[in-house]
């Protein structure tokens, strides 16, 4: 299941910028102070169906602060809405949750007398509820969704990042395949270091990141560039470079999942990767696809 992203730090800052006390959150969303606490130090995650409540209470948007890496299925849409499953056989008008939990499952669809008041539930279309079956049951059968190739294409056709704290944001999402990205603290000491002196804590990496604080100074911008394998031009207000990262990170990202032929037969706008580039990527992503064979279509 493509689950949302936990991020206990941004949490925490986002949190601290809007002054609102753990308290506050907790009664919001039904748990003890310490339970807050935990998620903050990391010690506990909450559970999918909070955080919706959750952003709710913080003053942000359920994507923007928990993004969520490719197409909701079923279980994703109940999250969503906030319901845990036990609640849905009320919601259903049945004894038990049975047939929701069989469809999240992939063993079986619900039955179209169910699908209007799960949808109306859930907050989505039938046709969306429909969709995200059909990604329930194909992943039970190890298949994947008919709808896969299109949202690739609608993926690709997003716009680059404007924003500081988005252009940080999308590096750590997308340059880390498989792998956790790096904290804030590491990022601050690597900009320390490069700077020669200390210019930013942990914090203010938290800030710039969750765009509670919107600039930095050029040095930070350079660390910040150096540590990521970037030109510094990346962090600059220049749409044009940023849309030639992002589509490079595009590319590499298709790459690992097995689907860069896509990718590559589709192409880039004429404001994308110049050709050099996209050769270099394209070639690496060539390799990729002769190491790792059984990603490939």
């Amino acid at each position: 299941m493509p689950a949302r992203r936990f991020d206990r730090s941004r949490v925490r800052s986002v949190r601290r910028a809007a002054e609102i006390a753990q308290t506050d959150v907790a009664a919001a969303v039904g748990v003890g102070d310490s339970t807050v606490a935990g998620w903050e130090l990391g010690s506990s995650a909450p559970d999918q169906e909070k955080l919706p409540a959750l952003a709710r209470v913080l003053g942000h948007d359920l994507d923007d602060l928990f993004p969520r890496a490719g197409l909701p299925d079923l279980t994703d849409l109940r999250c969503d809405a906030g319901l845990y499953r036990y609640e849905m056989s009320k919601v259903i008008g049945t004894k038990s949750d049975g047939p929701v939990a069989g469809a999240e499952r992939g063993e079986r669809p619900l039955r179209d007398r169910y699908v209007f008041a799960v949808a109306s539930a859930y907050g989505v279309t039938e046709d969306e509820l429909k969709r995200a079956q059909e990604r329930s049951l194909a992943k039970a059968r190890n298949e994947q969704p008919a709808e896969a190739e299109q949202g690739e294409e609608a993926q690709a056709a997003e716009a680059p990042p404007r924003t500081l704290a988005e252009k940080i944001t999308l590096i750590l999402e997308r340059s880390y395949p498989g792998q956790k990205s790096p904290g804030d603290t590491e990022i601050a000491e690597a900009i320390n270091a490069h700077a020669g002196s200390r210019v930013i804590s942990a914090q203010g990496v938290a800030d710039l990141r969750t765009g509670a604080e919107e600039e930095a100074a050029p040095v930070v911008l350079e660390g910040l560039a150096a540590f990521f394998g970037l030109s510094p031009l990346y962090f600059q207000p220049n749409d044009a470079v940023a849309r030639q990262v992002y589509e490079g990170l595009l590319l590499m990202s298709a790459a690992k999942k097995g689907t860069v032929g896509r990718v590559r037969a589709r192409g880039v706008g004429t404001e994308g990767l110049p050709p050099n580039v996209l050769s270099i990527l394209n070639d690496l992503a060539t390799e990729l696809a002769k190491v790792e064979p059984e990603t490939s279509d």
